[in-house]
Order: structure tokens, then sequence, then C-alpha cells
């Protein structure tokens, strides 16, 4: 018994250990109400932080208030935030949005179709069920290093989770052409 209970609480400490799964980051075009476009691909060599949210969502609010302050602060340093709005109504809600909570980054707007495409969430009646904000950390090699799952993660909702986790990749080396990177752009 005690030798079972080594063997699972060893791999029990295994699992949790194992390093993430990471993928490329697939495309996706974030559109603002303006009709300016951005590229996903084009911020490469950054730290991107792409939030898929409700305007009207109050988590979404809280996580664009937090995202506005580290980008503030680590933006020269190579990080960019871009939102995707993707509520009913988002391409006339994001104008109205972005000015009350004076975010400095693109948000766009989207169908909810190619949102729930890129994140990989069935689209079906019955389930499953997920929420927002929904939230991808990509590396500066386009690589997404966290995403939310369907149910969400606190932690990429949390401040400081969120800045230790950017500072770390801040800290590792972009792509080979990183000069090409695009500068973190304001809004």
């Amino acid at each position: 018994m005690r030798i079972l209970a080594s063997v699972l609480a060893f791999g029990v400490t295994a699992m949790a250990a194992a390093p993430p799964v990471i993928k490329k980051a697939a495309e996706f075009t974030i559109s603002e109400p303006s009709g300016k476009q951005h590229l996903l691909s084009s911020f490469k060599g950054n730290v991107v932080v792409l939030t898929f949210i409700y305007t009207t969502c109050p988590h979404c609010q809280d996580e664009s208030r937090m995202l506005t302050k580290l980008y503030r602060e680590m933006g020269p340093r190579g990080l960019q935030v871009l939102g995707v709005a993707f509520n009913d109504n988002a391409g006339i809600l994001v104008p109205g949005f972005v000015e009350q909570f004076g975010i400095p980054y693109p948000i766009g707007a989207s169908a909810r179709e190619p949102v729930l495409n890129y994140l990989g969430i069935p689209d079906t009646v019955m389930g499953p069920r997920w929420v927002v904000p929904q939230v991808v950390v990509i590396d500066r090699k386009g690589n997404i290093r966290a995403q939310s799952p369907l149910e969400g993660d606190p932690n990429l909702q949390q401040e400081a989770y969120m800045r230790n986790l950017i500072e770390t990749l801040l800290r590792e080396p972009g792509p080979a052409t990183s000069s090409n990177a695009k500068k973190p752009s304001s809004h």
C-alpha cells in the first residue's frame, strides 16, 4: 500500500511538473470598428496577450483594466495586448468600451464563429459551457504559451500571475528575424 501511494504521488508530481504543450498560434485578424485591421502574425517578436471578451462582462472589464496597467508598464519592452469583443453588437459597443475604460491597445470586434474556431471551442447548442474572458498568451516566436480552458483560468485574470508570466516571456529571445518585429501598437 505504501509503495502504491508513493508511485501515485510520484505520478501526480510528474504530471504537475510536465511543461505545457507549446503550439503555434493560428492567424487571426483583429478588426477595429474604425476599419483598421491587425494580423496577429504581424506582432511576432512581441509577447502578445490576446483576450476574447464581452464588453458587458464585469470579469472582462476587470481583465481589460489589469491588462491596460501591464501594457503601459511593459509595452515599451515588447508586450502587445490585443482585444477582440464578440458579444452581440460588439462593433457598436467597442468604441464606448475603449473610451470608458481608457484602453490604449487595439480592441476589435468579431462574429462569434471565428472566435470559437480560433479557440477550438465547438459551437453546439447543448454544450460545452465556456466563459469569458478567454485569454491566449503568445511568446515572441509566435507560440501559444498559455490559454484559458473552456471554464476560464483565474490565474490568467490575476495581475501578479500575468506579470510573472509576461516578464518570463519578455526575457526569452525572439525569433531569428526579430528586427522585423512590430513595435507595440498604441490605440
